[in-house]
């Protein structure tokens, strides 16, 4: 099967946000209720690698859910590394042969055709997550944002337990990534909360 789609705008994306990361963000809130900057990164490290072995299969058969949160281990060289792997990656889903069949990957067995476009929703929206935390912007391809759209049009109003939060109304003539970020039940506007001096 030929492959439907390609990661690397999605992994350039989110591999520039992380490269402007800094370790003094690493306990600032993100998007995804109890996870801090650092908690997501180290997600990040685990489910790059993880996709990148649903690609080759190796993954099939042995897989298991990562850990989460404060117990995720973070590699000093995750700066590094997220990008690496985040190019092997790809470069794994740009074999044919990788959306054959099915695959696996954190224990979940699926076609690897969905897999796939799992994977590329994790990249994107994890990406958003890291780069508003920290102040930036993140870029997603029109692309992209059809596929992952066309993909979760079916979510249930009430979200997917272990996975997305319940539905986040957005405008309909809101820009495309905001509808999207409502889907994964995320406000578009989040921002992170900013204390104030009980003085002023």
């Amino acid at each position: 099967m030929e492959p439907q789609f390609d990661f690397a705008p999605a992994a350039r994306s989110l591999a520039a946000v992380v490269g402007e990361i800094t370790e003094d963000q690493f306990t600032d809130p993100t998007p995804c209720a109890g996870l801090t900057v650092r908690d997501l990164l180290a997600h990040v490290v685990g489910l790059s690698e993880a996709f990148r072995q649903a690609a080759t299969k190796e993954a099939v058969g042995r897989s298991a859910s990562p850990p989460s949160g404060a117990d995720s281990p973070l590699p000093d060289d995750w700066q590094t590394r997220i990008p690496a792997q985040l190019d092997a990656l790809t470069a794994a889903w740009r074999a044919p042969e990788a959306w054959e069949g099915d695959t696996e990957a954190g224990g979940v067995v699926m076609p690897a055709v969905v897999m796939a476009t799992v994977a590329l929703d994790e990249l994107a929206i994890h990406g958003w997550d890291l780069a508003v935390a920290t102040g930036q912007q993140l870029a997603v391809s029109p692309d992209d944002l059809a596929i992952l759209t066309e993909f979760l049009r079916e979510t249930d109003p009430e979200g997917t337990p272990g996975l997305f939060g319940p539905i986040v109304a957005v405008p309909a003539d809101a820009p495309a990534l905001d509808r999207l970020l409502g889907l994964t039940g995320r406000d578009p506007g989040w921002l992170p909360a900013i204390a104030t001096d009980p003085r002023s």
